[in-house]
């Protein structure tokens, strides 16, 4: 069965960066879409960045951002190793949110996306 597992999360002042991980096992990942999809308290959740299934252990496919990140965030992925990861810098106490990964044949909207991870905590103080 599909496991993540997210990583790395905390608390971190305004301007600051975070990077965040995900862990996944029981799949071959090269073969799979992985996000990053964050839910703030009292909002849906949301896209933040996701990566396409790329052949092999290639990880040089494109990747989609929410434009509420692009040139703050960055998402890489390492197939062989299983992982995916998001750089986070400049970080905006609206980032603060529960942080997940999921994976998918696709990237899709998160009501589509078929396996989560747990979830970890970012919080943003100003």
């Amino acid at each position: 069965q599909v496991q993540l597992v997210e990583s790395g999360g905390g608390l971190v002042q305004s301007g600051g960066s975070l990077k965040l991980s995900c862990t996944a096992s029981r799949f071959t990942l090269a073969h799979y879409a992985i996000g990053w999809f964050r839910q703030a308290p009292g909002k849906q959740r949301e896209g933040v960045a996701c990566s396409d299934s790329s052949d092999g252990d290639s990880n040089d496919g494109p990747i989609d951002y929410a434009d509420s990140v692009k040139g703050r965030f960055t998402m890489s992925r390492d197939n062989a190793k299983k992982m995916a990861y998001l750089q986070m810098n400049d970080l905006k106490p609206e980032d603060t949110a529960v942080y997940f990964c999921a994976t998918d044949i696709n990237c899709r909207a998160p009501e589509d996306m078929g396996y989560w991870g747990q979830g970890t905590q970012v919080t943003v103080s100003s």
